[in-house]
């Protein structure tokens, strides 16, 4: 990947990574950290992910399932690029109103894809999975706009979850 200055790699790179210390979800800890809301609390910088994202959608997908909470975002704005329609996947079911889990769009009897912004372990990703799967609902895969590299590919595969990142650690941290 050749990046420029302006390339998108570098306009996350200068928008979301910061140096320090930081326990990752997986309880890794890294010395650097991508603060995702940077880039997703910027609208010109998440339409131009959205849009390259786009490409990473699997053919024939009928509804985007962000996950709580960065993924929604992305989910959001990538509703808005292809027109199709979001749902929503909390961590844990409300416990009022609803007390679903799944908000937005239905999923049941569609082809849809888990969206999230930062992978590492895979965890949130798996957690989600496994609630979707006990209730008969499966995903065509999940993609990201970055994976870290730290092995999340690998887990979600053992089970059975394809990831397709618009972004590597290492394209960033190249640009």
């Amino acid at each position: 990947m050749t990046a420029t200055i302006n390339s998108l790699p570098a306009r996350i790179r200068r928008s979301a990574r910061i140096s320090g210390r930081f326990v990752l979800r997986s309880g890794m800890v890294s010395d650097t950290y991508f603060d995702k809301y940077q880039f997703e609390s910027d609208p010109l910088l998440l339409l131009a992910i959205a849009t390259e994202m786009a490409r990473l959608i699997p053919a024939g997908t009928e509804v985007l399932a962000g996950l709580e909470m960065g993924g929604i975002p992305i989910a959001t704005m990538l509703s808005q690029v292809t027109g199709l329609p979001a749902a929503f996947i909390r961590k844990e079911p409300k416990e009022y109103g609803t007390c679903r889990y799944a908000e937005g769009a239905s999923l049941a009897g569609k082809r849809f894809v888990l969206i999230e912004d930062v992978v590492s372990s895979g965890g949130a990703l798996s957690d989600s999975l496994a609630k979707l799967r006990a209730d008969g609902l499966e995903p065509a895969g999940a993609i990201c706009v970055i994976d870290r590299q730290t092995g999340g590919r690998e887990a979600l595969a053992t089970h059975g979850l394809s990831l397709n990142a618009l972004y590597t650690f290492d394209d960033i941290e190249r640009a």
